[in-house]
């Protein structure tokens, strides 16, 4: 809006983008569903909304359409409207370096501007011959930023400062709570019968999610010794000595703030065997793939229980260990830039639709 005064954006838009005036063809938390059979269960649901956008990038005719992350759906619609006579832009590589990497080709063929933020993806993409790839930068470097120290938090929350803080981040999706904070629940129990002065901090990014938590705490032995909080992530895990974190953005994000972490997913066990396969990279985390090393402990699927987290989390508080991991995960969140890659991306996008010619 800056840049391009009297601009106007619609398209599929979550709370935050409707907030900054984007109008919502498709409201984008409608379509946050995971699990090959759940999205197979929503397949007409999907196709009604591909239609619809279609139709209204049509009618409407913008000036250039961005694509944002979601390969399953996005790329599709990438090569209906590059057919259709639209440029397309998409910000945020998908992560077909991590899986089924021969899509890179629609993104050579129907895809004007790719707009990267991790630093390693414009070599991947450049050794297959794509080279309409822009690094801009990771936006977290800019958006993750505690509002305040430890004994801040700690005060707002009724803890001892004093004593150590373990953050527990179960994601953001219903499916993905209910089959790992049951695992975190576990393993707080468990380390608190060797360390009783620990606090545990579960981090939600809503009321919806607080609520699933403390539904699995209900009647728990523990649930009255750990504390949920809504809408804090960062402050919780920059209060936190160390974290367990769901696989996804969060462990970038928790990496940026140099907390000492162990990267943890489960899936049901039909999920997990129908994606297994596909994926080729060393790595789950995504603080890992940058650091191009596992310098933070996986915990996926069968490896994760209550027992091997818990010695994990144990082994993270260690001071010789707390320092190490605090080094790396300083020195690998090193590569994402120094921030402005929000303002970069909006200025190859408005580059992109002033150079009509392109």
């Amino acid at each position: 809006r800056r840049l391009l005064p009297g601009g106007e954006c619609f398209g599929s838009a979550g709370p935050q983008m409707r907030a900054e005036g984007v109008e919502a063809i498709v409201e984008a938390e409608t379509l946050a569903i995971i699990g090959v059979p759940e999205i197979a269960r929503a397949l007409p649901f999907f196709w009604r909304t591909f239609r619809r956008l279609k139709r209204a990038a049509d009618e409407r005719q913008p000036d250039v359409v961005v694509l944002v992350d979601f390969p399953e759906f996005n790329l599709r619609l990438a090569k209906a409207l590059k057919k259709r006579g639209h440029r397309v832009v998409y910000y945020i590589s998908p992560q077909i370096w991590a899986w089924r990497s021969g899509r890179f080709r629609i993104i050579k063929d129907h895809v004007e501007k790719l707009l990267t933020i991790l630093p390693f993806e414009h070599a991947w993409y450049g050794e297959r011959g794509v080279t309409n790839v822009e690094y801009v930068g990771s936006p977290l470097v800019n958006e993750v930023k505690p509002t305040g120290p430890k004994e801040a938090f700690c005060e707002r929350h009724g803890l001892d400062a004093g004593n150590p803080v373990i953050a527990l981040l179960p994601g953001s999706r219903r499916k993905e709570i209910e089959s790992i904070f049951p695992v975190m629940a576990e393993a707080a129990h468990q380390l608190r019968q060797r360390s009783p002065n620990v606090h545990f901090v579960v981090a939600v990014a809503a009321e919806r999610d607080r609520e699933i938590v403390s539904q699995i705490l209900d009647g728990r032995e523990c649930d009255s010794k750990i504390t949920i909080v809504v809408g804090e992530t960062y402050d919780a895990v920059s209060a936190a000595d160390a974290a367990a974190v769901t696989s996804g953005t969060a462990t970038l994000e928790t990496g940026i703030i140099g907390t000492p972490m162990t990267v943890v997913y489960k899936a049901s066990r039909l999920n997990y065997a129908l994606l297994r396969p596909l994926i080729k990279v060393p790595h789950f985390g995504l603080i890992n793939l940058i650091a191009g090393e596992r310098i933070v402990k996986e915990l996926i699927q069968d490896d994760l229980n209550g027992s091997s987290l818990s010695a994990e989390l144990s082994r993270l508080l260690e001071p010789e260990v707390n320092a190490e991991i605090r080094a790396k995960l300083l020195e690998a969140t090193s590569s994402l830039g120094g921030g402005g890659a929000s303002a970069r991306a909006a200025q190859a996008i408005v580059a992109l639709i002033k150079n009509k010619g392109a």
